[in-house]
């Protein structure tokens, strides 16, 4: 794609760095076919390609956002599928975070609008806000048929909807501390702790620290660390997100100092992007960019850092058959893609794929609140494909797609990691019956 930017504006290393991306399409429109947007809505703009074309002519004019172009980028999810389809290699996910950033900076949006996106990144990133948010959503759901009618105020209704009736108590394996090992040592880890997924599920982590000591790796809860950034970075809060990266690298370079890690093993997928990434969005900061760069390499999805483990024969294979659902943070934004299939496999499952399993489910963070009417339409079109597989139960690696999925879906939906330490001879997961975890193909 031809640009005109100027030196000056060139001079800034964010638009140096999309003018870079935006001379890599080469406008194939291969990525159309793969954007859960534009299969639903089938407006160009609401494809990749389209996206693009509004960036580019956003950041070429040095000019604000205006209402057409926050209205299509904020229908984009993020889930990255373009990039695995793109033969050109272009860098959507940097481009459309740049975007994000410069709506945040030029665009005022409507009042309302503003208050929901405030509250999501007080709330959301803070796990005791986010408890206490949950507890209080009861006093609202008498109220989601009125939100409903008011478009202003579907995003409420959104959240009341997906806000769960009761919530499991905080874990104590989420405080700060050091697990230790079962018999020889076969690694040093630290686990991410988080924020929404140690509310809505803290048995993720739990499961994931049982099977990892079992094995003999030392799994370490440093003090300090907190949401990966994810969920502000997204709406284009930079400020925000940059500081949640720097407390992490922070924690995480005092944890390596302090004995060494062999990795930082991450069980929701969506933070494992974002963590991933600290190297290049911290690539400008003299103090952080070396630190950052050395966390990104060391984080590892769960499931990635199992798969290269030297594992003992499980004890239960079940037969049972579980449908795989790979969050788009993990194929698209990972790509990670067959270490979970062929951990279950190992493990005694029947693992069967949905079709369509590259669209997303419509979870993507905030997405699901903020859009919830696109949003439901990829979830029902999502279960539908689940559900066809014949399976008796849902894996998945992402705390998101877990809650998304389960709001529509009869089966059962749980993290993989729950699936797996079970079979090595951990806990029944929580809500899966005997039936459910004996029945064969």
């Amino acid at each position: 794609m031809q640009t005109n930017f100027s030196l000056a504006q060139l001079a800034d290393p964010h638009v140096a760095e999309s003018e870079k991306i935006l001379r890599k399409c080469v406008h194939c429109g291969f990525c159309t076919a793969t954007c859960p947007t534009y299969v639903t809505l089938g407006n160009e703009l609401d494809s990749p390609r389209g996206r693009i074309y509004l960036i580019k002519d956003m950041l070429e004019n040095g000019r604000p956002a205006d209402k057409e172009i926050v209205t299509h980028i904020d229908r984009c999810l993020s889930c990255l599928a373009c990039m695995t389809t793109c033969p050109s290699g272009v860098n959507y996910m940097h481009l459309v975070d740049h975007a994000r950033a410069h709506i945040e900076q030029t665009y005022k949006r409507p009042l309302l609008d503003r208050l929901t996106r405030a509250m999501l990144a007080l709330v959301l990133p803070y796990p005791n806000r986010f408890r206490a948010a949950l507890k209080l959503a009861g006093l609202g759901r008498p109220f989601i048929g009125l939100f409903e009618k008011l478009p202003a105020l579907k995003p409420v209704a959104a959240m009341l909807k997906l806000a769960p009736s009761s919530l499991p108590p905080a874990s104590p394996k989420a405080l700060p501390g050091m697990h230790a090992g079962q018999g020889a040592k076969h690694g040093r880890v630290a686990i991410l702790t988080g924020c929404a997924q140690s509310v809505l599920d803290p048995a993720i982590n739990d499961a994931a620290i049982s099977l990892l000591t079992r094995l003999g790796v030392e799994v370490v809860v440093p003090e300090g660390e907190g949401c990966c950034g994810a969920l502000v970075h997204h709406m284009g809060r930079e400020d925000q997100a940059l500081a949640s990266a720097r407390r992490n690298v922070d924690v995480w370079t005092r944890a390596i100092d302090q004995g060494g890690l062999d990795a930082i093993v991450i069980a929701a997928s969506g933070c494992g992007t974002t963590i991933k990434d600290y190297g290049f969005m911290l690539r400008l900061d003299p103090a952080y960019a070396e630190k950052a760069a050395r966390v990104s390499s060391l984080a590892k999805d769960v499931t990635e850092y199992l798969a290269a483990l030297d594992l003992p024969e499980p004890l239960r294979k079940p037969g049972t058959v579980v449908a795989y659902h790979s969050a788009c943070s993990m194929q698209h934004g990972q790509k990670i893609t067959r270490q979970p299939k062929e951990l279950l496999a190992k493990a005694g499952f029947v693992v069967r794929e949905p079709r369509e399993g590259h669209l997303c489910c419509g979870s993507a963070g905030t997405y699901n609140i903020l859009q919830p009417e696109i949003s439901s339409k990829l979830r029902d079109r999502k279960v539908k494909n689940i559900e066809a597989t014949g399976a008796s139960v849902v894996a998945t690696g992402n705390i998101g797609c877990i809650t998304q999925i389960a709001s529509a879906a009869r089966l059962p939906v749980v993290h993989t990691i729950k699936l797996l330490d079970w079979a090595y001879g951990g806990p029944k997961p929580e809500g899966l019956s005997d039936s459910i975890l004996t029945a064969a193909e």
